[in-house]
């Protein structure tokens, strides 16, 4: 008997789709996340990724030879590099006959009826072409909140609600919410209030957001009845191991969803 197909969005942040130093991506990390998507689109699954690393991906075109911190030479490296990023998932996922559709998206495209209906009917179509794998990304060439504030943590929340997502995955550099006294990784999260004192607000060198910001779009996102993992994007094989069901990294459950 042939499992239920689900609709799952996957976010993958700068930590996990660039070399060490944050200044180039890391192709071998993204041939394994897109080998990986692949995996799950023929086996019946619509995937859907909110894509980091547009920065990283145009400092080197730009002659940066670290990120820069003054808003309008960050958003020139976007515009560069969002080109270069898509040509790589691009390239990459033809190599399994898959093709790319990609989505810019600001917070007042969230806000706005009209544009929210338009992004969600283009998803809606794009997922029944059946290999169509889309990508979405903060338009940050003109947008700035995502660039100051949550590394696509908050949009990929967006996202998974307009597209009725059965699962959002975040995709990071540890393991999940680690609880530091017992030396373990929180398997389950039910409210924010279960993370009180486990959440520090540090971060990854190149990355904008932190576990906080993730827990709180997870908390959104269950509040609309998606199913939420947080779990480490660089451990082979880890996307296929959540979308089967096994335990790794912190499931954040859905609640009733809201009106």
């Amino acid at each position: 008997m042939r499992k239920k197909s689900k609709r799952i969005l996957l976010k993958f942040g700068t930590g996990i789709l660039t070399r060490e130093d944050g200044l180039a991506l890391d192709q071998a990390q993204l041939k394994a996340l897109t080998s990986e998507i692949a995996a799950l689109v023929h086996a019946g699954h619509q995937c859907a990724v909110v894509s980091s690393a547009a920065v990283a991906a145009g400092l080197a075109t730009l002659g940066f030879t670290e990120r820069p911190t003054d808003l309008p030479s960050i958003q020139a490296c976007a515009a560069v590099g969002q080109s270069r990023l898509m040509q790589v998932y691009e390239s990459l996922l033809a190599r399994h006959q898959l093709h790319v559709g990609q989505l810019l998206l600001t917070h007042q495209d969230i806000d706005s009826r009209t544009r929210y209906r338009n992004a969600r009917n283009t998803l809606d179509r794009l997922f029944a072409c059946g290999n169509v794998v889309p990508i979405i990304n903060e338009n940050d060439s003109v947008a700035v909140e995502e660039l100051r504030f949550g590394d696509n943590d908050r949009l990929s929340a967006e996202v998974a609600i307009l597209a009725g997502a059965d699962l959002l995955v975040l995709l990071t550099s540890v393991d999940g919410l680690l609880d530091e006294k017992r030396g373990r990784v929180v398997p389950v999260v039910r409210s924010l209030a279960d993370t009180d004192g486990l959440v520090r607000e540090d971060k990854g060198r190149f990355s904008v957001g932190g576990m906080k910001s993730k827990l709180q779009a997870a908390e959104h996102a269950a509040a609309h009845g998606i199913r939420v993992v947080i779990a480490n994007g660089r451990k082979p094989a880890s996307i296929g191991q959540i979308v089967a069901g096994e335990r790794i990294g912190t499931r954040v459950l859905a609640t009733q969803k809201t009106s």
